[in-house]
């Protein structure tokens, strides 16, 4: 009898993101999902937060704890809380994310290391305390990491975020060549741009000539990538980033 997969998802805070449709995704295969929030963040940004009780509720109300990465203690205290929720986890989406917009004459050391502490520290720390925690008994490990694009291409208006989520891209081999003796397989994806309702109008249109569907990418596509790298499909592949864009030509934007 095949064990159910238990996972953890962090950045599930919006019903229109990246994370949220990874969590429903996961669910419906019947993996046991803990989700991790943290609204302050969402609340501070353009696009603004959701209900998180809609948010949860649209999931089935799995176990979920709201935290601010940036605490250095988090990362550990989150995967005890989801361990104890679900059961030994045996799959890790690192999907949160602290948005920054701000080239390099504005940019501040502030906000470079906040957007470190949150989008590539905790990413190693959650990874860490993933493995510290993690059974082979319960089944294949599998640790997806998610990154942008800007070891494709500048993301000049980013500097914090761009640097940060560089770390997450470039970490991954590290880490998987750490963890694959152990039956844990880490890879990156970068979904490309995708419709999670914070782009502009002006920016949709900017890229409509860029992406030769003529639309963005939507969370569901991002998460069946995430559905494929944490299954047994994908349990030779480790190491990669996926760059799962549509065909984005940036040379065109």
């Amino acid at each position: 009898m095949t064990a159910v997969a238990t996972a953890l998802v962090t950045g599930v805070s919006r019903r229109a993101g990246i994370g949220f449709a990874v969590a429903q995704r996961l669910l419906s295969r019947g993996d046991r999902v803990a989700v991790h929030s943290w609204a302050p963040h969402d609340r501070e940004q353009p696009w603004g937060g959701d209900d998180p009780d809609a948010v949860l509720a649209e999931l089935g109300r799995p176990p979920s704890i709201e935290a601010d990465l940036v605490d250095p203690g988090a990362p550990a205290a989150l995967v005890a809380h989801a361990l104890g929720a679900v059961g030994p986890l045996t799959t890790l989406v690192v999907n949160h994310a602290r948005s920054s917009t701000s080239r390099l004459a504005e940019v501040t050391a502030a906000e470079l290391d906040t957007s470190f502490a949150v989008n590539a520290r905790a990413a190693v720390l959650l990874v860490q305390a993933f493995a510290a925690q993690y059974d082979p008994a319960a089944g294949p490990g599998a640790v997806v990491l998610l990154t942008s694009g800007q070891h494709r291409g500048p993301m000049v208006e980013e500097v914090a975020y761009a640097l940060s989520k560089g770390a997450i891209q470039q970490i991954t081999a590290t880490l998987a060549d750490e963890l694959i003796e152990r039956g844990i397989t880490v890879n990156c994806l970068n979904p490309g741009p995708t419709d999670t309702g914070w782009a502009t109008p002006g920016l949709v249109d900017e890229l409509a000539g860029a992406l030769p569907r003529r639309r963005w990418g939507s969370p569901a596509e991002a998460a069946a990538v995430v559905a494929w790298l944490t299954g047994p499909d994908a349990a030779s592949v480790t190491g990669q980033t996926i760059d799962a864009e549509g065909g984005f030509r940036r040379w065109r934007s």
